[in-house]
């Protein structure tokens, strides 16, 4: 009887082994995903660091010399769009788009799109887009660098990559870049996971905790635009909710639209654009410098007097048109870059006309309002856009009136672009992945 035991024990033992221990499938899958995770979080906080300093460095320079964008921002765009298109061809735009296309897309064919070189090379042409003043932001890129290096970590543990590890890496490169968990989240379930399951919720939850656990061990806990006290009262809220989605998402959803049509349309326009996508860029870059010198506030994220307008102050209220303008010049000239940080920048702008309308209400509740709107017709995303715009505030009090703007902002911009932004991107990379792989 106690042979038989101790036989039965053993060969439990070991069926429990093969199956949980350090050469299981099981713990090889569960350790690329926290692994991964944690190098999320380190990539995270180096990129920020070295976003800042080039957006530093650009502004030094044009603080300097007020001209001399007018020739290094041209150039600029010109050299990151014809490396961009030589070597690395994956690596243009916001990154997003990328990561979607790899969640449709078998693992051989999809890995190209999520390759960590071809990412980390997006990185270095992202902050070179910053330091010649272009209107780029760094979230995109994490998001599929993130996707990339956990696709990497299952690699080389040889753990089949499944479309919900890109999902939880791209949700965990939002909650790292913002220090946002919740809109990690909430990005993973509306933008990412077109067909969210049920079984990838534990995965993305994980992925999100760890990488936020690496950003804020290390970087602290900071809100990204820094707490502010927003408050309406709800018979104030209505009117300008729904002004603030209808102008918020009409001016998003026609982003969205010439941005699409940029990269999909097929005219005689773009027809040129493709066959010279060089001088295409240059003059991009040539808009972006005449808007930025004339301006000053154009540049780079616009961080500064997005963050002025949020906590109260004052700027031109030609921002908004001239952010607009020059984000979509960047955009649409093919440089690696996100577009988040610069459209909370321009929902702002859009925030700051809505106090010429409404000057009696708190400028700051009137400014996010207006910010979540064009943020929302642009990504048509409105839970995420409600969630990263009341964790990067801090006002989580106020995301009643959020949710209304960006539930009209939402309707609204679907009347300029029936398609959402980053799945109609997609569909280019899905095309240039299949076939590259043939």
């Amino acid at each position: 009887m106690s042979g038989g035991r101790r036989r039965w024990t053993v060969r439990r033992t070991r069926a429990l082994v093969r199956h949980s221990g350090p050469t299981s499938l099981l713990f090889r899958r569960r350790f690329a995903l926290m692994g991964g995770a944690v190098l999320v979080g380190l990539a995270a906080l180096a990129f920020a660091w070295a976003a800042d300093e080039a957006s530093e460095a650009f502004h030094r320079l044009a603080t300097a010399n007020r001209y001399l964008p007018l020739l290094l921002t041209p150039l600029g765009f010109a050299a990151l769009a014809w490396i961009t298109r030589s070597i690395a061809p994956f690596a243009g735009g916001s990154g997003i788009p990328q990561v979607i296309a790899a969640t449709q897309l078998p693992e051989k064919v999809g890995r190209c799109l999520v390759d960590l070189r071809m990412a980390l090379l997006k990185v270095v042409l992202t902050i070179g887009g910053l330091l010649i003043g272009a209107s780029v932001g760094r979230e995109g890129p994490t998001v599929q660098i993130s996707a990339a290096i956990l696709a990497r970590f299952h690699a080389l543990l040889n753990v089949p990559l499944r479309a919900s590890v890109m999902v939880a890496g791209g949700a965990a490169g939002v909650a790292a870049a913002f220090n946002t968990p919740l809109a990690g989240i909430a990005f993973a379930i509306e933008e990412l996971a077109s067909a969210y399951e049920q079984r990838m919720t534990l995965l993305v939850i994980t992925a999100v905790i760890i990488s936020g656990m690496v950003s804020l061990g290390l970087a602290g806990d900071y809100v990204y635009f820094g707490a502010v006290a927003a408050h309406l009262s709800l018979p104030a809220a209505i009117p300008i909710a729904l002004l603030a989605g209808v102008m918020g998402g009409l001016s998003g959803g026609l982003f969205a639209r010439l941005a699409l049509g940029a990269a999909t349309a097929r005219n005689r326009v773009t027809d040129w654009t493709r066959a010279h996508p060089v001088w295409f860029a240059t003059g991009c870059g040539m808009l972006v410098a005449l808007i930025g010198v004339a301006s000053g506030i154009t540049w780079g994220t616009s961080y500064a007097p997005a963050r002025d307008l949020i906590t109260g102050g004052d700027q031109p209220l030609w921002f908004a048109p001239a952010k607009f303008l020059s984000t979509l010049a960047t955009s649409v000239s093919g440089i690696p870059g996100g577009i988040f940080a610069p459209s909370l920048a321009t929902g702002a702008g859009f925030g700051n006309l809505l106090r010429w309308v409404f000057p009696e209400d708190q400028a700051s509740a009137v400014v996010l309002l207006g910010m979540v709107a064009y943020f929302t017709g642009v990504v048509r995303a409105p839970l995420t856009a409600v969630i990263i715009i009341s964790e990067t505030t801090g006002s989580r009090g106020f995301m009643l009136p959020l949710l209304g703007a960006a539930l009209v902002a939402d309707a609204a911009a679907q009347l300029l672009c029936k398609e959402r932004l980053y799945h109609g991107l997609s569909r280019n990379f899905l095309e240039r992945a299949r076939a590259a792989a043939n």
